[in-house]
């Protein structure tokens, strides 16, 4: 049963349990409310990929708060490629960079990149910080249609199946983030 929480540390701290516990949370990004979940949780992601409606083989983007939350999942990078993603963030460029093999198919899909942010979104910021990792984030809706843009719309498309919602205003940015390949450059979604 969704929780409605006025505190935002109080909302921090339950989101953080809720992840802990396996669940789903929605939460302020940039442009629109972000869903996500523990990426290493195969049965978390399982069930984002299913309330979304979303094709596995698309993929999952990772949030974080800095670049050594994003280190495990990723294989090294050469210094000029990680001057250049860095010289990014913390903002919104999502940045495609190879992924190590350990990491579940059901975060990079078909791929053998992974999409990963460091969010300048104080939420988010804090959310990963509290928790320790990065999270899944991917737009709060069901795939193709208009994402929600205040929890209020999240309540309203997920109802019960989302596990809890963090309070807060969104980032301002009037797109989604953009989205580059980290090796050749190339713009694959513009924001």
């Amino acid at each position: 049963m969704l929780r409605l929480v006025k505190n935002q540390n109080e909302a921090l701290n339950t989101a953080v349990q809720c992840l802990q516990k396996g669940g789903i949370i929605a939460y302020p990004t940039e442009a629109v409310f972000g869903l996500g979940c523990d990426p290493d949780d195969e049965v978390a992601l399982q069930r984002l990929l299913a309330l979304k409606q979303r094709p596995a083989h698309k993929g999952l983007i990772l949030v974080a708060a800095n670049m050594e939350q994003l280190r495990p999942y990723l294989e090294p990078l050469a210094d000029e490629v990680m001057q250049k993603i860095q010289a990014s963030w913390p903002g919104p460029v999502t940045w495609l960079c190879p992924a190590k093999a350990s990491v579940s198919r059901l975060l990079r899909g078909e791929h053998n990149t992974l999409a990963v942010r460091v969010s300048a979104h104080p939420v988010v910021q804090q959310l990963c910080q509290l928790y320790g990792k990065p999270l899944v984030s991917t737009s709060a809706n069901i795939s193709t249609a208009a994402p929600a843009t205040t929890a209020a719309e999240v309540r309203d498309i997920f109802a019960e199946s989302v596990d809890f919602i963090v309070p807060g205003e969104l980032g301002g940015d009037a797109t989604p983030t953009e989205i580059r390949d980290a090796l050749t450059n190339v713009i694959i979604r513009p924001a």
